[in-house]
């Protein structure tokens, strides 16, 4: 895992801001090329935080890893197709509950 993609995981964990080259965090979430990719949501189940992701439309190895410096988030592809926690996903806004 690359630097950037943990120190940006690592502010969005805490609530910080972080802005390095293509990779931005401030308090409406993570973003990619300005493209937010997640963010928290004010639902919590069980006690646990959730967090909403997408692909943004973008299938990309860095859009990818920068997902999955998340907690609670595995994000793969195998033909074309993208996979959430091991799961075929459309890359559209779900909710990951940590």
């Amino acid at each position: 895992m690359r630097k950037i993609s943990q120190e940006a995981s690592q502010a969005f964990e805490k609530g910080y801001t972080y802005k390095k080259t293509n990779t931005e965090v401030t308090n409406d979430g993570l973003f990619l090329h300005g493209n937010k990719i997640a963010e928290y949501t004010s639902m919590y189940k069980d006690g646990n935080k959730c967090i909403n992701i997408t692909l943004a439309g973008w299938n990309t190895s860095t859009t990818r890893e920068r997902l999955n410096a998340l907690q609670g988030v595995k994000v793969s592809t195998k033909k074309g197709q993208a996979y959430l926690n091991g799961k075929a996903w459309d890359g559209e806004w779900v909710t990951i509950t940590r």
